[in-house]
């Protein structure tokens, strides 16, 4: 089956699911189908999915990566001693653990081809993440609260483990709990991969874009505290500071300086 063969059946899988969209006509183009199979994984609710759905779109997603091509840590030149700082798509990073920047739900992002990590990772990944995160979340219903991490299998994502935290959102000035919180989003990823040996960690920029917290201070406050893990857990952990735009990726350069 070719690649075009198996998005299509993905694509009528998904639009059967719904007495809205059943028996519509797929696109003709294939960017169109592209963005029609993410709109619909985006807004799926996290409900049963059969298997043979499920099968074909673990097969879709390692094409996809394999085309895209895949960045290992060995490729890597660290800034500093177990440093690094690494501008690309995150999705396609070889890391032992990725940080998604969460939402409160902490179920993704579900709207329809939404330019956030969280909307990219839960796509990379594909529907066995929200499944996984649905589960995990009943175990302790509710909001997730801002300063935390959890952690689940990262699924189609080369990566072993996806580590998601909910950071501060900013509304005015920067508040010194603001700035706690986001420590606390680096320190609990941390830990938590150290807890499940992780030897590499990927951080985002959390917090920074839909959540309006200034880049600069941002990175301030990621460097900071990563150095500061670091140095209480020698040679437990690097990671890579990630990045996407040209603008955070000078902020980085400037500091790690």
């Amino acid at each position: 089956m070719t690649q075009d063969e198996r998005l299509d059946c993905m694509l009528r899988y998904l639009l059967d699911e719904r007495d809205e969209t059943r028996g519509l006509a797929l696109p003709a183009d294939p960017g169109e189908k592209r963005r029609l199979w993410r709109s619909l994984v985006n807004v799926r609710p996290p409900e049963l999915i059969d298997g043979d759905y499920l099968r074909t779109e673990d097969t879709y997603l390692q094409e996809e990566l394999r085309r895209k091509g895949v960045t290992r840590l060995d490729g890597l030149t660290p800034v500093q001693p177990g440093l690094y700082l690494w501008q690309g798509d995150i999705t396609t990073l070889a890391a032992d653990a990725i940080v998604n920047a969460a939402n409160s739900r902490m179920l993704g992002c579900f709207v329809p081809c939404h330019g956030c990590i969280d909307n990219a990772i839960h796509t990379a990944a594909g529907v066995r993440l929200r499944l996984e995160c649905t589960r995990m979340m009943a175990l302790a219903p509710g909001e997730e609260p801002p300063g935390q991490a959890r952690i689940t299998n990262a699924h189609n994502l080369p990566c072993k483990y996806v580590l998601h935290t909910v950071g501060p959102i900013i509304y005015g000035a920067v508040t010194p709990k603001d700035r706690a919180l986001l420590a606390s989003c680096y320190r609990s990823c941390l830990d938590l991969a150290a807890r499940h040996g992780c030897r590499s960690v990927a951080f985002c920029c959390i917090s920074t874009g839909e959540f309006h917290f200034p880049g600069e201070l941002a990175a301030q406050i990621a460097i900071q505290t990563v150095r500061a893990w670091q140095r209480q857990n020698p040679d437990r952990i690097e990671v890579i500071f990630n990045v996407f735009k040209d603008s955070d990726r000078e902020i980085y350069r400037r500091l790690l300086r």
